[in-house]
């Protein structure tokens, strides 16, 4: 394909021109560029404020109509929406992001400086993270930033184009997960990015609208013209400007194969998947809250095979008791109608920040204190999930998995404190019971080893797993190539875990973004995995590409 694409450019016009970027949604559009660049806000910085309690009430105000229109998009949004902005209203209460604003106005400062530069020293915290998942939610604090200075003072306001002929491919240095809401996709072909992120917000409404997305496009809006012809390609990461007839051809095709490919994919959707050999695969879905199963039956998938239960500690203003996580992994159980539920215990730390709980300053997060070694830190707190996993296994076949277990040690630690919950809770009067305990295979000493950890059940993260052996960042768009998947030593780590798995009668799970992957999953299969977890919109296309198989 890349070769196909590169001959093209050779044999057209010498306007045609192409740059690269990160598909964050894939898909494939052609029409043309609109330029967009986001509302300055360098105008809100005001004088001093003569009257403090006139400045908080003008702050006041422009929060409550900043709330109202985010309900306003999320009632029109869909499940997708409302989880997403349920997370800036969340910020909109926070006292903690507000107080420090309130204290500058005390101060003198007026309403517009003293919010926008609080939101501005806390878009640079996220941003300097380097967990994609903080890093990317800088997005949502610029979009509650500029929504709550646009309250403050409306006619500074300068709005994107909304409504382009259609065919529209939006081009701008970023796209906050609200402007992306208030846009009608139907009319635009795609979005590319000079910044952003695959872990944005703004990604996951893409995705899940099929709107074609590349981020980190190595351009600048001075290289190309409003309204010239391009070709958005977000199958092999290229934004291509005044393509040639060839190349728009070429991608005429591309999109007509898609068309075909996805029909085809929804067709497997709700059956069981079985290679062309035979064998059943169990393919079971990642939850990342409730809300995922709102639109999705149960005789879809195998049952739930990875739950992160992170977003029940994060938009709070303190930790969930134990009534609130029990009632989720209920209604879990309960969806499920009796296939099991694997939840994962809190996979936080290091530049995962919640508060009361994290550590700061570690100088490398990714090797500090996260998942188990975090919940371990805090046996207060963690107990207060084991209890509410203990009572939640008593409904149904509820499996606990922890996350960055590296030595069989921390099993065992576990392992006796949920006996000890479940035993407290007994001697109460309260039903429960000690649920199968199992481990993520993320740490490479894990993998090379595996035959010394006594878990249920392996789940391997592929993620981290490939990050840890590659010694590179996935984020890193100069070690892209170092960060491979299919590197040998990955197989080998997997194809290691799954002849354990075998040899002892335990199963042997795939939830990383491997699993989702088509182009990956036969890969895995030859490595001996029989169960995948996946993302729910990946069920149709992960099943067509287990009949496939050989084996």
């Amino acid at each position: 394909m890349t070769e196909l694409v590169r001959r093209n450019f050779d044999e057209g016009s010498q306007r045609e021109r192409q740059f690269e970027g990160q598909v964050a949604s894939a898909g494939l559009g052609d029409g043309f560029l609109v330029v967009c660049s986001r509302p300055q806000m360098d105008g809100f910085n005001g004088t001093e404020a003569a009257n403090p309690q006139a400045e908080r009430k003008l702050l006041e105000g422009a929060l409550a109509r900043a709330a109202l229109q985010l309900e306003r998009l999320k009632s029109d949004g869909g499940t997708m929406a409302s989880e997403i902005l349920d997370f800036q209203l969340e910020l909109l209460r926070d006292s903690t992001l507000l107080e420090p604003a309130y204290r500058s106005i005390a101060e003198g400062k007026p309403a517009a400086r003293a919010f926008g530069q609080t939101l501005e020293a806390q878009i640079a915290d996220y941003r300097s993270a380097t967990d994609k998942y903080f890093a990317a939610r800088a997005s949502d604090l610029t979009d509650l930033r500029d929504r709550v200075l646009t309250a403050l003072a409306p006619v500074a306001h300068v709005a994107a184009q909304d409504a382009p002929a259609e065919g529209g491919i939006y081009l701008a240095d970023d796209l906050t997960p609200s402007r992306f809401l208030e846009l009608d996709w139907s009319r635009w072909r795609g979005v590319a990015l000079l910044g952003g992120s695959a872990a944005s917000h703004v990604a996951i409404l893409a995705r899940s609208r099929g709107v074609p997305l590349l981020v980190g496009v190595r351009a600048a809006l001075e290289d190309v013209v409003d309204g010239e012809a391009a070709v958005l390609d977000a199958e092999t990461g290229r934004l291509i400007v005044s393509p040639s007839e060839a190349t728009t051809r070429w991608v005429r095709e591309r999109q007509q194969a898609r068309a075909q490919r996805a029909e085809l994919d929804e067709k497997y959707r709700a059956a069981p998947a079985v290679s062309a050999g035979g064998t059943r695969v169990a393919v079971q879905i990642n939850v990342e809250s409730e809300r995922t199963l709102e639109d999705l039956a149960p005789a879809s998938c195998d049952g739930i095979g990875l739950t992160r239960t992170e977003f029940l500690f994060h938009g709070r203003g303190a930790l969930p008791d134990e009534e609130t996580q029990y009632r989720f992994y209920s209604r879990l159980i309960g969806w499920a109608a009796g296939k099991p539920v694997t939840i994962r215990t809190l996979d936080a730390g290091g530049d995962k920040p919640i508060p009361g709980l994290t550590p700061h300053g570690e100088s490398n997060p990714f090797l500090g204190v996260r998942g188990i070694r975090l919940s371990l830190a805090h046996p207060d707190v963690f107990r207060v999930q084991l209890r509410a996993l203990a009572r939640a296994a008593a409904l149904g076949p509820l499996k606990v998995m922890l996350p960055m277990v590296t030595t069989p040690a921390e099993l065992d630690e576990v392992r006796e404190m949920l006996r000890e919950e479940a035993a407290a809770l007994g001697a109460r009067g309260i039903v429960a019971t000690v649920p199968p305990l199992g481990i993520m295979v993320e740490v490479p000493a894990v993998a090379i080893a595996i035959g010394r950890f006594d878990a249920a059940f392996y789940s391997i993260g592929t993620n981290d797993l490939v990050q840890y052996v590659t010694a590179c960042s996935r984020e890193s768009a100069d070690l892209s190539a170092l960060y491979d998947p299919l590197n040998p030593a990955v197989l080998e780590l997997i194809a290691r875990v799954a002849a354990h798995g075998r040899a002892s009668g335990r199963e042997v799970s795939v939830c990383g973004e491997m699993a989702s992957d088509p182009e990956l999953v036969p890969h895995l299969l030859d490595a001996g995995i029989t169960s995948l977890s996946v993302a729910p919109s990946a069920l149709g296309r992960v099943k067509h590409a287990v009949s496939d198989h050989a084996r």
